[in-house]
């Protein structure tokens, strides 16, 4: 919904899993894939993921801060970043935020490139990356999406087995 002439109002679902899912995602065949976790990535790579996965949604946290914010928050004990790659090219990234550990690990980020959206990539990464959030051993995951996100996000995230706990609006300013 437009909200002025760079404004969008998005309405945030927050969801929760506090079991770890019994969903089995098998690894998608034809396409070479890996998941790294990153180590000390340079904040002008993780910009170009996050644009490259965040635009079309209009991601606005880490536009708006600092080389040297972003590098802090990247490079923090209390951050985890996976890429996926396909065919030896970035594909997507999870951002986890730690900081609340041990009562919740939260799935920040998650997306794919579009050029790599509708491969069956998303199901099998977020699978992955839901494991990857059980492993450090929280009580709960958790993630949230907006209505500027893929129109398929909820659904897949409740599929996954998370369920939504609550709702909020926030505006958000467009990314051109």
């Amino acid at each position: 919904m437009a909200n002025g002439s760079n404004k969008l109002t998005a309405r945030i679902t927050y969801l929760e899993m506090t079991e770890h899912s019994t969903v089995s995602v098998p690894t998608p065949v034809g396409i070479r894939l890996a998941i790294m976790r990153a180590s000390d990535m340079p904040v002008h790579y993780y910009r170009y993921l996050y644009e490259q996965v965040g635009k079309p949604h209009h991601w606005m946290m880490r536009r708006k801060q600092s080389d040297a914010e972003v590098s802090a928050t990247i490079h923090a004990e209390t951050t985890e970043i996976h890429v996926l790659y396909a065919d030896g090219s970035p594909a997507g990234f999870a951002e986890l935020n730690l900081v609340r550990m041990p009562e919740e690990a939260e799935i920040l980020y998650f997306g794919l490139v579009p050029d790599f959206q509708g491969r069956g990539l998303g199901r099998f990464f977020l699978a992955e990356t839901i494991a990857a959030a059980w492993s450090r051993g929280p009580q709960k995951v958790t993630i949230h999406t907006n209505s500027l996100d893929s129109p398929r996000a909820l659904q897949l995230y409740q599929k996954m087995g998370f369920t939504p706990v609550s709702w909020s609006e926030e505006d958000v300013e467009t990314w051109d």
